[in-house]
């Protein structure tokens, strides 16, 4: 790695309240792996995409290739030799792999001449990907991969990674290293962001800390600890997650032999789900993107209703309850997509607690909304989870992914709830807001609450969770005791080996 690809020197970006980028300067090298670190608001988002050509700086420069740069567009910046990876991926489900990568190239060729480039790069770098089959039959990994050959068509010198393994299985984020350590080899420049930083470890030859829009430090991730890493990013010390002095209650929550269709045309069915979960107990539920927690968490929120019998609390049916009878009776829950179904994007922070809180707060008064508690509310979730925003005056759609998704599960937890069914709750947040968000899950058990917490982060569910199912093809496995439970275990419940052949 030698001479300069990418150099950034003054970059500045304000937006109203908030400075997102100061004096921002780093330079990556051609062949360098090069991470972008910080919390949840720091700048990083901003940053790349002002190298990406969406959002124009409001001052400082930039080269590229020894030329200066400044991209109107990203269609520029394409051109330039600059591709990215987004964290939400932008497919369409009912198109094939070949005209979705179509759709993002300037002058497509014919479409027999893309699906044999697109085999070609596939198989060149470790992709296998099938031109013909239609993206809403694939798993998350390999939308990503779709995602991936479409900017190697491109021949970029530089690629943008924005959390790209924030869907995958461990088997699916070897691939896409394996993948990445071969451009490098060739060559191409990777701005990888992520918070997970055993991988910034294992995959980055240098690293650039932001705090408040501000660069702080760089360093050699290799050489530091994951905690150093995340001190060096928080500046100062973060608390451990604490599971002890909880202990496990009467049956709450009763599911019994839920089957349901599916809620769209590529989503899966849910086939004969059961479990009992008791107050006090973090029952975690793992899975590969897509396998049933998107419909698990709607049919147990109240958001679709079952069959008589399927759904019970405390002993009462309460299948065919909508979500707030549900949230009267103590259910709540904080879905995996937070911008659009946990929160309504152009509403501010405060017109947001009216979404979930009126039923348990008291938001409303004889049927008018009482905006003073509905602040008050919003200003206490700020306050308690730590939210970085300049208000509650703010629209969701102006915070970070990480502090919206703070703001989400604060607005839940704080609402006192009896059960609470969270997807994802630290996808894409920092890692001392992880650790925030994590103990503020134990503290609710703590306190007798029911949790069900579904994720992606095995790590994350052995960390908080007393049980551990699997969700595969919208069938869920008997749950296990996670003390004890080895990750070759795991691997066979996410495969789909449930009741005795996990024992076995």
């Amino acid at each position: 790695m030698t001479g300069t690809l990418l150099k950034i020197e003054g970059l500045t970006k304000a937006y109203p309240g908030v400075v997102a980028n100061d004096h921002v300067g780093f330079a990556v090298a051609p062949g360098e792996v090069h991470a972008l670190l910080g919390e949840n608001g720091a700048g990083k988002s901003t940053l790349v995409k002002m190298i990406y050509g969406l959002v124009k700086p409001d001052s400082g420069t930039m080269q590229f290739r020894g030329a200066p740069y400044a991209p109107p567009e990203p269609r520029a910046a394409r051109a330039a030799g600059v591709a990215m990876v987004f964290q939400h991926f932008s497919l369409f489900e009912a198109l094939n792999v070949a005209e979705n990568v179509a759709l993002g190239m300037e002058n497509p060729p014919k479409m027999r001449d893309l699906a044999a480039r697109i085999r070609e790069i596939s198989q060149a770098y470790g992709l296998p990907q099938d031109p013909a089959r239609l993206v809403g039959d694939l798993s998350a990994g390999e939308r990503q991969r779709v995602e991936i050959v479409r900017c190697l068509l491109q021949d970029p010198k530089l690629l943008i990674m924005d959390e790209p393994t924030s869907v995958l299985t461990p088997q699916e984020v070897e691939i896409l290293f394996r993948t990445l350590r071969k451009l490098s080899a060739e060559g191409t420049a990777i701005l990888y962001i992520s918070h997970k930083l055993e991988e910034i470890r294992a995959l980055c030859d240098g690293a650039t800390i932001l705090r408040g829009g501000k660069v702080v430090g760089s360093c050699t991730p290799r050489e530091k600890t994951a905690r150093a890493l995340a001190e060096m990013m928080v500046g100062g010390e973060f608390a451990v997650t604490d599971r002890a002095g909880r202990s496990l209650g009467a049956p709450v929550l009763e599911v019994r032999g839920l089957s349901l269709p599916p809620m769209s045309q590529f989503g899966p069915a849910l086939k004969d789900v059961t479990l009992t979960l008791r107050a006090g107990e973090v029952l975690g539920i793992g899975g590969v993107a897509g396998n049933g927690q998107e419909e698990l968490l709607a049919t147990l929120a109240g958001e679709r209703p079952s069959a008589p019998g399927t759904v019970l609390m405390k002993g009462v049916d309460i299948s065919g309850l909508g979500p707030n009878p549900r949230r009267a009776q103590g259910i709540l829950s904080a879905p995996e997509e937070r911008l659009g179904h946990a929160a309504v994007p152009a509403m501010s922070l405060t017109e947001n607690t009216l979404v979930t809180g009126t039923i348990r707060k008291p938001l409303t008064r004889n049927g008018f909304i009482n905006m003073n508690e509905a602040r008050s509310f919003a200003e206490e979730i700020i306050q308690e989870f730590d939210v970085r925003t300049p208000g509650p005056h703010v629209a969701a759609r102006a915070l970070s992914g990480g502090n919206l998704q703070k703001y989400v599960i604060g607005r839940e937890v704080l609402q006192g709830p009896e059960v609470l069914i969270v997807n994802q709750p630290t996808w894409g947040v920092d890692a001392a807001a992880a650790a925030s968000i994590r103990q503020a899950i134990l503290n609710l058990a703590r306190k007798g609450a029911a949790v069900i917490v579904i994720s992606q982060d095995l790590d994350e569910l052995m960390e908080v969770a007393d049980h551990f199912c699997a969700l595969n093809e919208g069938r869920l496995s008997a749950p296990r005791p996670t003390d004890g439970l080895t990750i070759d275990e795991i691997g066979l419940m996410l495969g789909g080996a449930h009741g005795m052949e996990a024992a076995e």
